[in-house]
């Protein structure tokens, strides 16, 4: 855990998939709670895994009646919570009931509420989930990657030569869990982890009006004190209306070409966030750019693999602050060390702190030097954010944004840690002041509410 933690805000859209028999069907829920609505795909489900599945996403302080059993097998998109719960739990009794300050509480049971006293627990390998077949190395200088991949049955897929950091990708799960122990131990092995998934990133909401105008916003040429680049580690960003898009530099992509549809991007809203922010920062005019840097490509999720190579791609373009509006319950040690890295070199670094309502940390925002940032709602911690001594900065969960005239709203803890993001970025480029004193305003000014 470190000392001084950020804050990030990120519209709750959580991802889980969860595999928890062998020759199980893949079950899936997205549940996008800041929203109201909930997705899901679960077969022959048990009462067990799925009150832990929902647990892990919403935050909630899950209770069941003991001995309740059920089996879930239902399809279906974008139902509000009350009925996502009720075919989800079918012939079952629940009741959620919201608390003060808290994360609401839901009871399970076949007779009455005051029965549900089983408090459900989410283990930790719930929380954080990687890539089966995948494990990320970082090894010694001199040793071959491709003959230390041989020598696990195994093929190098991915290359951070500079570092000495490697994908290696295995035949199946079974031979990366047992590489893996190997690897620990091996000599040559310098360090060796999972690669853990991202959740997905949360949806816009277009509206039908909105009282807030769009950004007006003057790029003015750079200072003195050198220009300032924001790399935006995030999905796609589309052309933005207007004017708007000078702020744009050439995108980069570590995972492949996207093909965005008509609907606003999570990369575009945060893009026009960070635009809301130096706005602020910058009062009306800035000579900061945004570097967008696409490590999602057509993926519902991203890994921690593809956000160290984005990382490092926002590094090599110019970046001097990094906005990263995603994040994961999974610490990856081979992750950490690209941020340790770029704030080694003087890069200062955003995140989202995430979006369930739980002091668990959220990476790479509980890193140690990462501004985390969570949200606030009317000056109080909003009920899907994140909170705990990881968490630096608390900033409004929503956005107004505009996308082909079309006004639209985003919610969660990534716009919190835009707005931060922006907000740095103008006010450097208009007072040409530290970071470091550019952090100790923010953190004067954006405090964290207590619990």
């Amino acid at each position: 855990m470190k000392g001084w933690r950020k804050f990030a805000i990120i519209v709750f859209c959580l991802w889980l998939a969860f595999d928890f028999s062998a020759g199980a069907q893949t079950n899936l829920m997205v549940w996008r709670q800041a929203a109201d609505r909930v997705d899901a795909d679960v077969h022959a489900l048990s009462l067990s895994n799925l009150l832990v599945a929902i647990t892990a996403q919403t935050g909630w302080r899950v209770y069941v009646e003991p001995g309740t059993t059920h089996s879930a097998s239902v399809k279906f998109k974008n139902l509000p919570t009350g009925e996502a719960l009720r075919m989800l739990f079918g012939d079952l009794n629940f009741a959620l009931v919201p608390q003060t300050n808290a994360a609401p509480h839901l009871y399970v049971f076949t007779t009455k509420m005051e029965n549900a006293t089983q408090l459900v627990h989410v283990p930790k390998t719930a929380r954080a989930k990687h890539v089966a077949n995948e494990l990320l190395v970082k090894i010694k200088p001199g040793v071959n990657p491709d003959d230390l991949a041989r020598m696990f049955g195994a093929k190098v897929t991915g290359h951070l030569d500079k570092f000495g950091i490697y994908r290696l990708q295995f035949a199946d799960a079974a031979s990366a869990d047992a590489a893996l122990n190997q690897l620990q131990n091996d000599s040559d092995v310098s360090d060796v982890d999972h690669d853990y998934y991202f959740d997905p990133p949360p949806t816009a909401q277009a509206l039908a009006s909105a009282s807030m105008p769009p950004v007006n916003l003057q790029l003015n040429p750079p200072g003195n004190s050198g220009k300032v680049i924001v790399g935006l580690i995030d999905t796609a960003v589309q052309p933005l209306d207007g004017p708007l898009n000078q702020f744009l530099l050439k995108q980069i992509s570590v995972a492949g070409d996207a093909s965005p549809g008509s609907d606003i991007t999570h990369g575009t809203a945060m893009a026009y966030t960070l635009l809301h922010g130096m706005d602020i920062g910058g009062q009306g005019a800035t000579s900061a750019q945004i570097l967008p840097v696409d490590v999602y490509g057509s993926s519902a999720t991203t890994t921690s693999w593809s956000v160290a190579m984005g990382i490092q791609a926002a590094v090599n373009g110019g970046a001097t602050v990094l906005n990263l509006s995603l994040g994961s319950s999974g610490d990856s040690s081979i992750l950490d060390a690209m941020v340790q890295q770029a704030i080694g070199d003087g890069i200062q670094i955003f995140a989202a702190a995430g979006n369930q309502p739980v002091a668990s940390p959220t990476y790479p925002a509980a890193d140690p030097g990462v501004m985390a940032v969570t949200a606030v709602d009317r000056g109080l911690l909003a009920s899907y954010a994140n909170y705990g001594n990881f968490v630096d900065l608390a900033a409004p969960g929503n956005s107004i944004v505009y996308f082909g005239n079309q006004p639209w709203l985003v919610q969660g803890t990534s716009v919190s840690s835009a707005y931060m993001t922006g907000i740095a970025a103008g006010t450097k480029t208009a007072t040409g002041q530290s970071w470091t004193q550019i952090e100790s305003f923010l953190k004067h000014s954006f405090p964290v509410p207590q619990k």
